[in-house]
């Protein structure tokens, strides 16, 4: 998940070089200006409600482990009606971040090969400086659980409908009807 140099609407940067061993626990709610700058960013007709719960902590020695969730009620066009669409986001957040040089973040092995498993945790994250922006890292995973064809229940489009006739009228239409019906 590489970082959008434009910073998220619920941006909310956290400094990461002094973390209790236990962790620290962040919880995060949008505020209206924030809903609607989300909303506008991801194709939605409204953000009625944006939160997070995380957990920060470190992570072998320099890095830093963030789990959570991110909920968000939202509204939507239906892609086949367009009408508004109530949906929910509730979306479990898991990342591994670690610093710029860290020796965490070299490839090992004579190869310099990246192994990745498909089902397996995604490769850590660098970050630079001291702080992580836990809002960003949540609007990833916001924007990950938005279904991107919504449609309300039993909507569909009718692919064997013949078009309206004032559809036709057009000089273009009658030229495409010409070329079909051989004239």
């Amino acid at each position: 998940m590489a970082r959008d140099p434009v910073t998220s609407p619920v941006s909310y940067e956290l400094n990461v070089s002094r973390l209790p061993a236990k962790g620290i626990t962040i919880t995060m709610e949008a505020d209206t200006a924030q809903r609607v700058a989300l909303a506008r960013t991801h194709g939605l007709l409204s953000v009625e409600f944006f939160s997070t719960e995380l957990l920060v902590r470190p992570w072998r020695g320099d890095g830093v482990r963030v789990t959570g969730r991110v909920t968000a009620d939202m509204t939507q066009a239906c892609v086949v009606t367009l009408e508004p669409l109530a949906a929910r986001v509730d979306e479990e957040i898991s990342a591994v971040f670690i610093p710029e040089g860290s020796k965490l973040a070299r490839i090992e092995g004579e190869s310099g090969e990246i192994v990745i498993e498909p089902e397996g945790a995604d490769l850590p994250e660098t970050f630079s400086g001291d702080t992580i922006d836990l809002g960003a890292l949540a609007e990833e995973f916001f924007a990950l659980g938005i279904d991107p064809y919504p449609r309300k229940e039993g909507a569909a489009f009718d692919i064997t409908a013949e078009p309206p006739e004032e559809a036709a009228a057009g000089p273009l239409q009658e030229a495409l009807m010409r070329l079909r019906n051989g004239r």
